[in-house]
């Protein structure tokens, strides 16, 4: 029988659900997950910013993915952790962590497309018109479009988990492994018609604004490739774009994945571990396709991996 409360500031988290046999091995795969996120990413923001010949509009843009990927994964996974070494009794979490958790999450999914949007339109510009690029992606646009990227982001987010606390709550179960919007508002008694209309809404213009752009810059840089006799320029297109577009198409299968997956109940361990792998695949595989593409981040990861040498002492 489940229990009814009126508003409590202690919640349960239901955590990842996985066999004794599989906890450690799951544990240690999510730690060294987590550890090589946050190596690459935080290295690679660093190198960026001190390294004067990375100081471009592409570079200073993708910046922006390291920076999410770190803030996302770092409110979701270290708890996450430290809930499977509990026993499922001793998941509590407040109710303002929870909501701050939520919010992170939500934030990093949305600013995922965000970003890749305004590196998009970066890429279009230099393909497409680029005798007037360094005239258009100065210092200051490249600023503005950050601040679009995180503020469209912010605004959309806070208004999702805005109606979502407002409700009140009579349960105190989330039926997850960490907090998320649709895991609170399920901790209501009341109607939640008007979070389920804007969450819907949400999504369906998230992605059609992000999949939009997509083909239609694409759809551009082609065009352009097609008809254009620079075998250089088609090369450098092709590089760089051929990057982004891993990129993206990694963060939107994952996305997709665990929306589907929403839709049938029965699948809800996988629909669990899946919103999991949405936060570290693209985190973990950002860094290696960006440094393969990149001569000096390519360097630089090289050197950050390989083996030191140890000299033999007499």
């Amino acid at each position: 029988m489940e229990n009814y409360t009126s508003n409590s500031f202690v919640l349960q988290l239901e955590g990842l659900n996985v066999s004794k046999d599989s906890t450690y091995p799951v544990f240690l795969f999510l730690c060294f997950s987590y550890l090589f996120i946050m190596v690459t990413n935080v290295s690679i923001a660093v190198l960026v910013f001190t390294d004067k010949n990375l100081h471009q509009p592409m570079y200073l843009l993708f910046c922006n993915l390291p920076f999410n990927d770190i803030l996302g994964n770092s409110i979701m996974v270290p708890r996450l952790l430290e809930d499977m070494l509990r026993p499922p009794s001793e998941r509590l979490i407040s109710y303002y962590e929870c909501v701050i958790q939520a919010f992170t999450s939500h934030m990093f999914g949305t600013t995922s497309h965000t970003v890749l949007m305004i590196m998009a339109f970066d890429r279009y510009v230099a393909i497409c018109n680029p005798l007037r690029y360094t005239a258009i992606m100065t210092n200051r646009m490249v600023m503005k479009l950050t601040v679009s990227a995180w503020g469209v982001a912010f605004v959309l987010v806070a208004i999702l988990l805005g109606l979502t606390i407002r409700l009140n709550r009579c349960r105190t179960l989330i039926m997850n492994p960490y907090c998320d919007n649709a895991s609170l508002f399920k901790l209501s008694c009341e109607s939640v018609v008007i979070n389920n209309i804007y969450g819907l809404t949400f999504t369906v213009v998230l992605f059609t604004a992000s999949i939009g752009s997509m083909v239609l810059t694409y759809t551009k840089i082609t065009v352009v490739c097609l008809t254009s006799k620079n075998k250089s320029l088609n090369r450098k297109a092709l590089k760089t774009c051929s990057t982004h577009l891993v990129v993206y198409l990694i963060m939107l299968i994952s996305g997709f994945v665990v929306i589907i997956l929403h839709r049938f109940p029965q699948y809800s361990d996988h629909r669990k571990l899946s919103s999991i792998l949405f936060h570290i695949i693209p985190g973990s595989l950002n860094p290696i396709i960006y440094g393969v593409q990149s001569k000096e981040l390519k360097r630089f990861l090289s050197k950050l991996f390989e083996p030191k040498k140890i000299l033999p002492s007499f």
